[in-house]
């Protein structure tokens, strides 16, 4: 079984564990890579979502072997089999715990903010994680959980090796584990996506799964499809029979406007690094739509990424059908080539944009039309993408809307870095929150 992304085997999972929902669960997952995939599992329970957070002592000199891991409460989980092969000793191994203890408590606060920890005693509670490889951070977060008085703890992966699983199974109550595959070498060769996970991610899908009047529930959320068969246009500029796009709307109570992602090439609707930055503008009260601009067969051609005219195209065909369904005033966020592919379609006669914010943006690829862009216009670069900075010096020149040109200190191109994908989220946030109009048919280009 290969899974797409950790968004597929959330959602995956979560059919697996359906029958849980009457136990009214509490979803854990395990940071980083169990977060995406424990918040699907708890969005579709209709459960609670925390972190449960461990740490897995690494071999000095081999650091991706684990001779253990320690979890909240104090609970420490060791393999005498790894520490004796491992040549681990006790002072090695005292320097270590002390290294990761310090990192335990910064991610527990990093995390959850101000919010305090899920309530577990007497529960049912779902550990949740990307997948297994040696069972130390699980097995650490399943005594953790214990220890913090849940009544049954259920362990559940999209994958694991047949071993661990049967090792696990003595320290979880039920293990729910989708594919066991043998032989099996790593957790990332079952993932088409397996990029990481960044705290930034964490900590906006907490937020969006949190209650309360600065992280709104939403009030619409699930599968958008769109017909574009009679959306018009040229096969160049997107216009095909018979084609529908998948998306993934947000609406939060009160929304008075919906921020379209474009993404870029190579990415999906499942972008952790887009989701991450829509999570933010939910927690704003800002609608979220994000879809996919080609179809999966499309997507293995590397020519059709960068088919701008398709995707400007396809992102105005599916505008014109949002905006048929929900009235509001909409702005496009773009990332790498789905930015210049907003800005060419905010470009049109008629599109009627709000705001354009540009994440990692290859403006250039805009052409001509990028003169034509009445919408205000946001371009995020970090300040080490030196390439496409230079580019959007160059279309800021040449934009004659209002725009700005922000530059992210140390950040590289996919803004990988601590602290800088939550400023892209602000800033997007900012810009159109002061941008975007309330109320319908209120855009620019009337």
């Amino acid at each position: 079984m290969l899974f797409t992304d950790r968004t597929d085997a959330g959602l995956r999972l979560a059919r697996a564990l359906r029958q849980l929902e009457g136990e009214h669960p509490v979803v854990l997952g395990l940071p980083r890579g169990g977060a995406p995939v424990a918040f699907e599992v708890a969005r579709a329970l209709g459960a609670p979502l925390d972190v449960i957070v461990v740490r897995k002592l690494g071999v000095p000199f081999h650091r991706e072997l684990g001779f253990g891991a320690i979890g909240e409460g104090g609970v420490r989980v060791i393999s005498e089999e790894i520490v004796r092969r491992g040549g681990v000793t006790e002072e090695d191994a005292a320097a270590v715990e002390r290294a990761e203890e310090a990192e335990l408590l910064r991610r527990a606060r990093r995390f959850r903010a101000d919010r305090p920890r899920q309530d577990l005693d007497g529960r049912t509670v779902l550990v949740v994680d990307d997948g297994i490889a040696t069972g130390a951070t699980a097995e650490a977060a399943c005594a953790v959980v214990r220890a913090q008085g849940a009544a049954r703890v259920v362990l559940a992966v999209p994958v694991a090796p047949p071993d661990a699983v049967a090792r696990l199974r003595t320290g979880a109550d039920e293990v729910v584990c989708l594919a066991t595959p043998h032989p099996f070498s790593s957790v990332g060769e079952w993932y088409r996506d397996f990029s990481q996970t960044s705290d930034e991610e964490v900590v906006a899908l907490l937020a969006r799964a949190a209650d309360g009047p600065g992280h709104p529930r939403p009030a619409r959320n699930g599968e958008l499809r769109l017909d574009l068969s009679g959306a018009g246009g040229t096969a160049s500029e997107g216009g095909a029979g018979g084609l529908e796009v998948v998306g993934d709307l947000v609406l939060p109570e009160g929304a008075e406007a919906v921020v379209v992602f474009a993404h870029g090439s190579g990415s999906s609707r499942h972008s952790p690094r887009n989701r991450s930055v829509a999570a933010a503008l939910n927690g704003a009260g800002l609608g979220t739509l994000l879809f996919d601009l080609l179809t999966p067969a499309e997507e293995a051609d590397r020519g059709h990424v960068f088919d701008i005219g398709t995707l400007a195209g396809r992102l105005a065909g599916a505008t014109r059908l949002l905006r048929e369904r929900v009235p509001l005033p909409i702005g496009y966020f773009g990332a790498s080539t789905g930015a210049a592919a907003a800005l060419r379609a905010a470009a049109a006669a008629d599109a009627d944009i709000g705001a354009v914010v540009s994440r990692g943006g290859r403006p250039d690829l805009a052409g001509p039309r990028l003169g034509g862009v009445r919408a205000p216009t946001l371009l995020i670069v970090g300040g080490h993408d030196t390439t496409v900075l230079a580019l959007n010096r160059r279309a800021a020149a040449e934009l004659t809307c209002e725009n700005r040109l922000e530059i992210v200190p140390g950040a590289t191109h996919l803004f990988e870095e601590p602290g800088a994908l939550d400023t892209v989220a602000e800033l997007a946030r900012d810009w159109f929150t002061a941008h975007l109009p309330a109320g319908p048919g209120s855009g620019t280009g009337d």
